[in-house]
Order: C-alpha cells, then structure tokens, then sequence
C-alpha cells in the first residue's frame, strides 16, 4: 500500500511538470507572438482622433480698433447721380479726420488678421458685388448702363470698417437708361457685405475678419439681427461689431449672412440676404 501511494504521487507529481512545462513553452510562443505585432506609433488611436475629429468653428466679436468716430466721408465727384451714358466716370471723395495709406493702429488680435501693406482705403461697392479697395480719394470707374447702388466707406489697414453716421455714402445712380430689379431703398434697412472676401493664406487663414455695413437699423437681442451661416454653422448677431471667424477649415469656406427682423423673418430689401465664398490655402 505504501508503494503504490508513493508510485502514485511521483506520477501526479510528473504529470504536474509536464503541465507547467507546456504552460511556459505556450507562454513564450503568446509572447513571441504578440512582439511580431507591428507596433502603433505612440499616441497613434489619439492622433488619428484629432486628425478625424470636424473642425470647431467659432466667431468672437473683435473690439479696442480705433474709434474714427470724427472721420467723416463725402463724394464730391460725380456730382449728379444721373449720366447721361455708360462709360467710364470720374469718381472724387472728401475725407474727413482720417489718413488714407496710413496703417491703422493694431491690437493684438488686429495683429493676427489680413492686413493691406498700402494702408487704411475706401471701401467702394457697386451693387453688393465684391469691393474695390481705393487708396486714393479720386479714381475712374467703368460704369455700365441701368440703374446701379453704390455704397463707400472708409476702411481701416486690416479691412474694418469705420462705423459712424459719417463715414459712408450710399447713393442711387442712373447711367444711360434705367432699370431697377433689385428690390433696394437706401432709405430702409438695409445690409452690406464687407468681410471675409477672396484668398487667404498660410496665417492668415486662422483668423478671419467677419464685417458688415448697416443702414437705418440697429441690431438688439429683441429686435433686428444679423444671422451668419458659416459652413453650414449657424451664428447669430446682435451686435453691429466686427467679429473674428476662427477654426475654418482649408479649402472653399460659404459665408451667408442674413438681415432679419426680431421675429426671425428676412427684411425685405435686395442686398440683406448675400451669400459669399472664400478659398483658405496652406
């Protein structure tokens, strides 16, 4: 009886060897296994996140420009608004306290947007269509036959508008043979489109000017406002400030902005609902 309890534990005691030996040579062959694996870059699942993750677009009101609230614009030139034909036209502005050419003073943020190294300028737009920045306060235009509206203001280096009750003209003009169908009156709200326009690059792209010009209104939590749709993003304004777009995307960028009254609806008027793109390069 002895002999066979002892013949029986050496034996348990050899099958719990084998065991362990199988055991370990299974474990070395999961290890090997798993150091063949190719290895992740560091942080790889974390970057992959970030390079996948949409964009996150934001408008923040830009303030501390100088105010100009004593500069002032008229058009001397030309002095009637109605021409007799199309052609090209002498066009002349007074202006008032403020320096054309002259870089405007900048803060921080103003630092970091698109700046025009010819300096502060006129903002000259014909019926809504982009501006023409002029340096100079007399210059021609090519002025085709119908019946067109135009609005000017003065603009700082960095493309801000100065907003005051004198800084702008906006007149109605009749060259050649009239035809109006652009459902405008210069003497009800009415909006203009300013910023962001055209090509940006490498810095600039980060921040992006947002400004618009107003007539006969103010904007208010309770009454009228100015809504931005921005990719697709809604904003909505009740302030008449510039604003600094931030977080766009490379590439094609849709701005549209509308001039709604307090219930939400669009204000009649041909130029209060504009829809513009900008290109963002590398």
């Amino acid at each position: 009886m002895a002999f066979e309890t002892i013949s029986k534990n050496h034996k348990l005691q050899k099958l719990k060897i084998m065991n362990v030996k199988i055991l370990g040579t299974a474990a070395v062959a999961l290890l090997m296994a798993v150091s063949c694996e190719p290895k992740k870059a560091e942080n790889e699942e974390v970057m992959e996140t970030e390079m996948t993750a949409p964009a996150s677009i934001s408008i923040e009101k830009f303030e501390a420009s100088p105010a100009y609230a004593s500069s002032t614009l008229k058009m001397t030139k030309p002095g009637n608004t109605t021409i007799a034909k199309a052609g090209e036209v002498d066009f002349a502005f007074e202006v008032g306290d403020y320096e054309l050419t002259a870089q405007t003073e900048k803060n921080e943020m103003a630092g970091m947007l698109a700046n025009s190294d010819k300096g502060q300028h006129i903002h000259f737009i014909l019926d809504n269509e982009p501006y023409s920045a002029h340096y100079e306060a007399e210059f021609k235009r090519a002025m085709p036959e119908g019946t067109h509206y135009l609005v000017a203001f003065l603009s700082r280096s960095y493309h801000e508008s100065v907003k005051n009750d004198n800084s702008f003209i906006a007149k109605k003009m009749v060259i050649g043979g009239a035809s109006d169908d652009m459902n405008v009156d210069f003497d009800q709200p009415t909006m203009i489109y300013s910023r962001p326009k055209g090509e940006y690059t490498g810095a600039e792209t980060e921040n992006l000017l947002l400004d618009f010009f107003l007539l006969n209104t103010t904007l208010s939590e309770t009454g009228n406002k100015v809504r931005a749709t921005i990719n697709g993003e809604e904003f909505m304004i009740t302030d008449w400030a510039p604003y600094v777009i931030k977080g766009l995307p490379k590439g094609e960028v849709s701005i549209r902005l509308e001039l709604l009254d307090g219930d939400g609806n669009l204000l009649p008027g041909g130029f209060n609902d504009v829809t513009r793109t900008v290109t963002l390069k590398d």
